[in-house]
C-alpha cells in the first residue's frame, strides 16, 4: 500500500502530526512507524524488589514506544520561547506560542482537564532570585503528571488507531528517495509514500545522523547537557513549587563563568533510570495523584557543553562520561552532598543513615571520579547559590545522582517549513535538534501537518 504520508516515530511530534492530519486531511492515508512498543505494552521491568536495576531491554520502554520518551515523564508542557528549543527561529515567536497553546487545548480535551497551569509571570520569587544572582526564566507550565499524561496519550491513541495505520516494534532501517516520493525500509518490508515526516526524538540521534549522512543532508553540531539529579525533602522547595511548580533557574558561576541551570523539577516525585543507546542515565518523574506522591522533590542541575573545532561530537563526550559512571557504579551513582564536598566516597551505610530516603536504588559512590572538575565545581557553586533562596538545598544529606545527560541531536538543516533539502521530507521534534521539549516537539508536529494539508 502506498501512503500519502509516513511518520517515523510515535513521540509527541509524530502523534500531533498524525492528529492534525486526521483533522485537516482525513482523506489522506497516513502510517506511523515506531521502533518501540504500543502504549499498553510499555512496561519497565524494574520493580525495586526482584529487579532493582536496568537489565538492558532490547527496546527501553521508558524511552521508546507510543508517546516517546515523554510518555512516562511528569508531563510538563512549558509554553514559552525562552527555553525548550529554537522553533520560533523558523516560524516566528507569536506562531510558536499559538501552536503551543493549541497543543495545550488538545491535551485538556483528551483527559487533561482539571490540571493546573502555573506561571512565573509576576512572581515575587523572580526578585528574590535576582537579589542572589540567580535568574528565573519566564514560562507558563501545564503539569499533567505522569499519571494524567498517560491518560491523555491513551485517549489520543484511541482516537487515532482507526484513522492511522500504526506499525509498532518496527524500526525503520533507512529511507530511499524515489521518483514519486520516498520509500521507508524496514526489516519486514518496504513502504512507499508521497511525503515523509521524521520525528525520532533524542533516542533516535544516532539513526538520524546515519540517515543525514546517507542522504547528504547538512547538519550542525549541537550541545550536550551534563550534570546530576538532586533529591531533597519536598519542604525545601515547597514555597517555590507550590506557586510555580516548575522553576527554570539559571546561574553563572564565579569561577569559570559557566551557566548552570535547573531542569525538570519534580515536586514530591521519584528519581528513575533511563536507558539511552545502552547507557544508563538518571531522570525524574512526578504524579498528579496525591496517593502516588513521595516526600521528596528532585530536579536536575545541568551544564551545557558545545564543541566545534577540532572536536565536534558533543554527544560522544556526554556518552563517555555516562559510560564511566556505569563502569564504576554498574549504572547510576548516588552521593550525599556532604560526602562530595569533603572528598569522601558515599557508602550504603551513610546513605541509609541520611535524613532522606532515596526514591531510586542506585550505587553509593563518588561523583568526583566521574564528572569533570569544571562541571562538578559549577554544580557545587549552584547548590550553594540555590541554598540562599531555598535554605536546606546545601544540607549534607541532599542526594546527588549521576550522571544526568541530555543528548541533543545534531541540528538538521531545514527551511522555514521544517522541510529538508528534499521536497516532502520533513524533520521535526527533538530528533531535528531544533526542539528540546514536549510542547515544542508537539507544536512542530502540528505545524508540519498543516503545511502538508494545505
Amino acid at each position: 500500500m502506498k501512503y500519502d504520508v509516513i511518520i517515523i516515530g510515535a513521540g509527541p511530534g509524530g502523534i500531533f502530526s498524525a492528529y492534525e492530519l486526521t483533522k485537516l486531511a482525513p482523506h489522506m492515508k497516513v502510517a506511523v512507524f515506531e521502533a518501540g512498543h504500543a502504549l499498553n505494552k510499555r512496561r519497565c521491568p524494574i520493580d525495586g524488589k526482584k529487579i532493582k536495576t536496568c537489565i538492558g531491554c532490547k527496546s527501553c520502554s521508558i524511552m521508546s514506544g507510543f508517546g516517546g520518551a515523554g510518555a512516562f515523564s511528569d508531563g510538563k508542557y512549558n509554553i514559552t520561547n525562552d527555553f525548550g528549543g529554537t522553533l520560533y527561529e523558523y516560524i516566528g515567536k507569536k506562531h510558536a506560542l499559538e501552536l503551543m497553546h493549541y497543543v495545550d487545548e488538545i491535551n485538556l480535551a483528551y483527559g487533561g482537564e482539571g490540571t493546573k497551569l502555573y506561571t512565573t509571570a509576576g512572581s515575587s520569587f523572580k526578585k528574590q532570585c535576582i537579589q542572589h544572582d540567580l535568574h528565573l526564566l519566564e514560562a507558563s507550565v501545564r503539569h499533567l503528571g505522569t499519571d494524567i499524561n498517560y491518560v491523555v496519550l491513551e485517549n489520543l491513541y484511541n482516537y487515532l488507531k482507526d484513522k492511522v495505520d500504526f506499525y509498532f516494534d518496527t524500526p525503520v532501517e533507512t529511507i530511499n528517495i524515489t521518483d514519486g516520493g520516498y520509500e521507508v525500509v524496514c526489516k519486514e518490508g518496504t513502504y512507499p509514500c508521497g511525503k515523509c515526516i521524521i520525528s525520532v526524538g533524542r533516542i533516535g540521534s544516532k539513526w538520524m545522523e546515519k540517515v543525514c549522512s546517507e542522504l547528504d543532508i547538512p547538519t550542525h553540531s549541537n550541545r550536550v547537557d551534563i550534570g546530576v539529579r538532586v533529591e531533597l525533602p519536598a519542604e525545601v522547595f515547597s514555597h517555590i513549587t507550590d506557586e510555580l511548580y516548575e522553576s527554570k533557574i539559571v546561574y553563572r558561576t564565579e569561577k569559570y563563568g559557566d551557566k548552570v541551570r535547573t531542569f525538570c523539577m519534580n515536586p514530591k516525585g521519584a528519581v528513575v533510570n533511563e536507558n539511552t543507546n545502552g547507557i544508563i542515565t538518571v531522570n525524574g518523574h512526578s504524579y498528579e495523584d496525591p496517593a502516588k506522591q513521595t516526600e521528596n522533590t528532585n530536579f536536575a542541575l545541568l551544564v551545557a557543553k558545545h564543541f566545534s573545532e577540532p572536536f565536534k561530537d558533543s554527544n560522544g563526550y556526554g556518552e563517555s562520561i555516562a559510560r564511566l559512571s556505569n563502569m564504576l557504579g554498574g549504572g547510576v551513582i548516588v552521593q550525599r552532598f556532604g560526602d562530595l564536598i569533603r572528598g569522601k566516597r558515599s557508602t550504603q551505610e551513610r546513605i541509609d543513615e541520611a535524613f532522606i530516603t532515596p526514591t531510586l536504588n542506585a550505587t553509593a559512590g563518588d561523583l568526583s571520579l566521574v564528572l569533570p572538575k569544571r562541571i562538578l565545581d559549577g554544580i557545587i557553586e549552584m547548590i550553594y547559590a540555590l541554598d540562599k533562596v531555598a535554605p536546606g538545598t546545601a544540607n549534607d544529606d541532599t542526594l546527588l545522582y549521576g550522571v544526568e545527560v541530555k543528548f541533543y541531536n545534531m541540528e538538521v538543516e531545514v527551511n522555514e517549513k521544517l522541510q529538508s533539502k528534499y521536497d516532502g521530507l520533513y524533520i521535526i521534534g527533538d530528533g531535528s535538534g531544533i526542539t528540546h521539549s514536549l510542547s515544542h516537539a508537539s507544536a512542530s508536529g502540528v505545524y508540519v501537518a498543516r503545511n502538508i494539508a494545505e
